[in-house]
């Protein structure tokens, strides 16, 4: 489709529903991906199997001068006119693309924020601190008011040990004995295999003991129930997909999926079978997973993605908060009520907290 041009010259705003109706001159941008959450295969796989229902896709790509400088995926709901980052449940960070200099950032960002203007909401989720501080900025000097939430925790640790046996020791000394007895026990087991899946022609059988595994988890539904596989398939065309079964006695017990890519390592997905739950198959198979990665692909970090779980602290030491930024137009009545909720709420929040 031809892409939908702002009013301004320079830089320029055009808008595409799909990744396929992109322009051609968009190639340079994708290769500057700073990581899986950025990539072609990653945004194709959330358009096409990680889409809430009656929402539209809005990939917003800047120009300047003419050239292709930056991308935004984002998503449009038209039943409350609302734009947002275009993040799922599965999304550990939102990194649009760029391929500009430093000093044409500014631009770009007001760019983004002149074009959230025309609705009354804008949610941006999943931000990293610098990217928070970029989009607050100009929105502030689009006339917008901005307002800051917490999204998720985010667990992680750089890896100082020369291999496994010493990042083990620095672990809690409950966890290494849970590894130590579990370990001995499931040596006895019949029929114990751990099956690590990294190539993109193998994963058939990888991707069918996850979801066999899912089934019987203690996890809800996924919302997006084929959109795992998809995220599968694309990180392993791309070389980074790590997706690890243990089997006892032909069945599969527990599954996890991991990402490595430029020295980390990050936990996208791990869920086992409620069957052998005496036998802490998701702590053996993180076990043998971060072994794996620490002493065969010498990884520097560890990255337990979203969320605050408590088992996640025993594995890492480090915890940032990914935040949220909601860009209002005041002038909009949607935009007003909206601004005047969420300043009562915050006004609530200081008062539980002062009392």
């Amino acid at each position: 489709m031809r892409g939908m041009r702002s009013a301004e010259v320079r830089p320029q705003v055009e808008t595409y529903e799909s990744t396929q109706a992109l322009p051609s001159d968009i190639t340079p941008l994708f290769a500057t991906a700073p990581s899986f959450f950025s990539t072609w295969g990653w945004w194709d796989a959330v358009l096409k199997h990680g889409l809430p229902a009656n929402t539209c896709p809005r990939l917003l790509l800047v120009r300047l001068d003419g050239v292709a400088a930056a991308l935004f995926p984002m998503l449009y709901e038209p039943s409350n006119k609302r734009l947002q980052a275009l993040t799922t449940p599965y999304t550990c960070r939102y990194e649009p693309l760029f391929a500009c200099s430093v000093a044409q950032l500014p631009a770009i960002f007001d760019a983004l924020a002149q074009h959230c203007r025309s609705f009354p909401i804008t949610r941006m989720d999943a931000l990293a601190p610098a990217l928070e501080l970029d989009i607050a900025r100009s929105g502030k000097s689009a006339g917008l008011a901005v307002a800051r939430f917490a999204h998720f925790g985010n667990w992680h640790q750089t890896i100082t040990h020369p291999n496994w046996a010493a990042f083990l020791a620095g672990r809690p000394g409950k966890l290494r004995e849970t590894i130590r007895r579990r370990t001995k026990q499931a040596e006895q087991l019949a029929g114990l295999q751990i099956r690590l899946f990294d190539r993109l022609g193998d994963l058939d059988a990888g991707i069918s003991a996850f979801e066999t595994v899912y089934a019987r988890s203690w996890k809800r539904p996924e919302p997006y129930p084929t959109f795992n596989a998809a995220q599968i398939r694309a990180a392993a065309s791309l070389g980074i997909g790590r997706l690890a079964v243990w089997v006892i006695d032909g069945v599969p017990a527990a599954v996890q999926f991991w990402i490595v890519e430029q020295g980390k390592a990050t936990l996208l997905k791990l869920v086992h079978d409620e069957a052998f739950k005496a036998h802490s198959p998701g702590t053996i198979l993180t076990a043998w997973m971060i072994r794996h990665m620490i002493d065969q692909e010498h990884i520097r970090e560890l990255d337990f993605g979203r969320g605050d779980d408590d088992y996640k602290q025993d594995w890492v030491g480090m915890r940032r908060q990914m935040t949220g930024l909601l860009l209002i137009n005041p002038r909009s009545p949607r935009g007003l009520l909206e601004l005047a909720r969420h300043r009562t709420g915050e006004v609530a929040a200081r008062f539980r907290r002062g009392r």
